[in-house]
Formats: structure tokens, C-alpha cells, sequence
């Protein structure tokens, strides 16, 4: 049987990640309180982030501000969006 969290994001219970996304407490809150829909749409904006943005993840900043708009993405609140990215058409 598939586990279900309350989503942060969405505001209802979807599928849980099956283990924390994350390493310490941080992941373990993650897990807790997003759905794997979510997260895969996070990870999705954060490869784009990173790319289009050249972000260097050895780079101390880099993460803060990843970070930061997962943070964001999570809470509903307005992104960094990559420029000159279009969303597939369906």
C-alpha cells in the first residue's frame, strides 16, 4: 500500500516520497510534509535552474539560493524562473 503525506504544496494528501530527499532533519520535514508530485516538479525546476543559470553547486551560494527557491516552489510563493524556458505544450 502506498504511504500518503498532507502536501505543503498542494494542500491534500498525495503519494510520500519513499525516503527523505535530503540528508538530517531537513530531509525528514521534507518527507513528512511533500508529496513525490512535488518533489519531481521541484527537482524538474531545479535542473533548469541550474542549468539555465550555470549555477556551480560546489559553490556555497549556489545551494543557498537553491535553497531558498525550494523554499519557495514548496510554500507557493513566486520563483526564479529559467529565461527562455517553454513549457511543453500539451
Amino acid at each position: 500500500m502506498t504511504q500518503t503525506v498532507f502536501c505543503r504544496k498542494y494542500q491534500q494528501e498525495l503519494e510520500a516520497l519513499p525516503f527523505p530527499p535530503l540528508p538530517g532533519e531537513k530531509g525528514q520535514e521534507i518527507q513528512r510534509t511533500v508529496s513525490k508530485q512535488a518533489w519531481d516538479e521541484w527537482q524538474a525546476l531545479q535542473t533548469r535552474l541550474i542549468n539555465e543559470k550555470h549555477l556551480n553547486l560546489l559553490d556555497p551560494q549556489s545551494r543557498e539560493y537553491l535553497m531558498e527557491q525550494m523554499e519557495r516552489f514548496l510554500d507557493n510563493r513566486e520563483t526564479d524562473h529559467a529565461e527562455g524556458y517553454v513549457p511543453p505544450s500539451n
